[in-house]
């Protein structure tokens, strides 16, 4: 374990999210989730986290493994095409993940959802977090709107309402 990942996490307090996406940030990016899912039967979830946890921390949990977790703990796997898609933000190590469900995975390969956290991560590095999110949105859209179109009995089965945690 590395004590320089110990010192990011311990001074990336949980306050500090609200500094890269403020209530206005966080309702236009639930606005955003809202009108694609009109485009596609598919479900999108965003959620942000400034730091682990010590347990997760001293187990030296990576960022993939974490978003795996809170794809899981949000339910995102319940959906009725399991075309869930999760957009995970670690802040403290800079990490972000996109965690699809088995339906969508099955037709995009591993590589896309890799490519699309590339693209997140250079507006990230550009200190743009909001814009990186909502090109995120996008990428992933396009991929639900190809192999998941809309049905006429869609429902909305997940929130929109992005997450903070901790």
């Amino acid at each position: 374990m590395s004590i320089g990942r110990i010192l990011k996490h311990l001074l990336y307090p949980p306050w500090l999210v609200k500094r890269y996406f403020p209530p206005d940030s966080l309702a236009k990016i639930e606005a955003a989730i809202k009108a694609s899912e009109t485009l596609h039967s598919g479900e999108i979830r965003f959620a942000v986290e400034s730091a682990l946890d010590w347990r997760a921390l001293f187990s030296e949990e990576p960022c993939r493994e974490r978003g795996i977790e809170v794809f899981s703990e949000l339910q995102i796997w319940d959906t009725e095409q399991n075309n869930g898609v999760l957009i995970y933000l670690l802040l403290a190590d800079h990490g972000v993940e996109v965690v699809a469900d088995r339906g969508i995975n099955q037709v995009v390969e591993q590589s896309e959802w890799q490519r699309i956290c590339h693209l997140m991560e250079q507006a990230f590095h550009r200190g743009d977090y909001h814009q990186g999110v909502i090109a995120g949105i996008r990428e992933i859209e396009k991929h639900l709107i190809s192999h998941f179109p809309p049905t006429s009995d869609d429902m909305n089965e997940l929130s929109n309402k992005p997450v903070i945690l901790k």
